[in-house]
């Protein structure tokens, strides 16, 4: 089952945001704990990722919901699991059994689903890659601007223990998203490359989702949206996108800019608009399905679905708007020198 002779076909759909589907669940502190960590010293609430340990069928519940409504690709609960990201709960020494574990929920939705319905078009499991809550480019003293937090081969070596766990779970694509500091990314892509060279098997495509933060159109760590992607053409996605930060309306012009400068495949997923003052996401369905058929129509987009604030139901809207529309051809670039 390969996932590029599906994008030559049609426009993929990627589900939807995991956290706010969560939230909908008014999960209490046992609840995250269950049986297993139930003695656990610090309060675990709010770390989605291992509930795909403690509340496995919460999560393979979410991405049949995801699937029903048309997606095409299901990401991994694995946004923070790292050893990095879970050294906030000190439990840095699950991160391998994370990974395994929300794979394997994902996978066992998509068997479900396509045993529920027979004659479906194919469904593919991406692992999920979060930016990690260190960064590399950009000091976290700001009366230290040289000082870093972390370093690049503990970032190689934390995204290593990820894709090991993901691929070991079965994921069929690896998907490094949500990046606002291209240097963390770059660590990523390395740890997938040095994955399959040591363990001699054939590379898993990768998909690329980067972070635009602001009305300036760049990352945090100060990059165009040209910039970005030169950086990280050398490890060959399959896609590279944008998604988060910025709701559809504010997320077209760059994706317009990027049909036009990508040699690859292309994606995006937007929130549901800005949040409010609340921190609430309030775009409708039939909004951001709008924004993104027009996307769509003008030929931006080979992969489409949402990040922060969309749901089974913003899915299925856009499913059903992108359903008859081309997919982007990939364009011929000249080169330059």
């Amino acid at each position: 089952m390969d996932i590029r002779k599906e994008l030559e076909k049609r426009i993929l759909v990627i589900d939807g945001a995991m956290g706010t589907m969560i939230q909908r669940h008014k999960l209490t502190e046992a609840d995250y704990r269950g049986e297993r960590f139930k003695d656990w010293h610090l309060d675990v609430k709010g770390n989605n990722d291992m509930l795909c340990i403690t509340q496995p069928e919460i999560i393979k519940g979410i991405h049949k919901q995801y699937l029903a409504a048309g997606a095409d690709i299901i990401e991994t609960n694995t946004f923070s699991s790292t050893v990095i990201a879970m050294a906030d709960y000190d439990m840095q020494s699950f991160a391998y059994e994370l990974n395994v574990a929300a794979a394997t929920c994902a996978r066992e939705a998509v068997a479900e689903f396509l045993a529920e319905n027979p004659g479906a078009a194919p469904k593919f499991v991406a692992g999920a890659i979060g930016p990690l809550n260190k960064t590399l480019s950009l000091s976290p003293d700001v009366n230290n601007p040289g000082f870093r937090a972390v370093t690049f081969d503990e970032v190689v070596e934390a995204y290593y223990e990820q894709i090991k766990g993901l691929v070991d779970g079965g994921v069929d694509v690896i998907l490094i998203e949500t990046i606002f500091d291209t240097l963390n990314a770059k660590g990523a892509i390395f740890a997938v490359k040095k994955y399959f060279r040591d363990v001699n098997k054939p590379e898993l495509p990768v998909m690329i989702s980067g972070t635009i933060t602001d009305a300036s159109g760049r990352t945090l760590s100060g990059q165009t949206l040209e910039a970005f992607y030169t950086s990280v053409m050398h490890a060959k996605p399959i896609s590279v996108g944008l998604n988060c930060a910025l709701g559809a309306s504010e997320m077209r012009s760059h994706i317009e800019e990027l049909s036009q400068i990508a040699a690859c495949y292309t994606s995006a997923y937007p929130n549901a608009g800005l949040p409010n003052a609340m921190g609430e996401y309030d775009e409708e369905p039939h909004q951001t399905a709008h924004f993104i058929e027009e996307w769509a129509k003008q030929g931006f987009v080979n992969i489409v679905g949402g990040c922060c604030g969309t749901t089974p139901d913003h899915i299925k809207h856009i499913a059903e708007q992108v359903r008859n529309i081309e997919p982007r051809q990939l364009p011929v670039l000249e080169a330059a020198l």
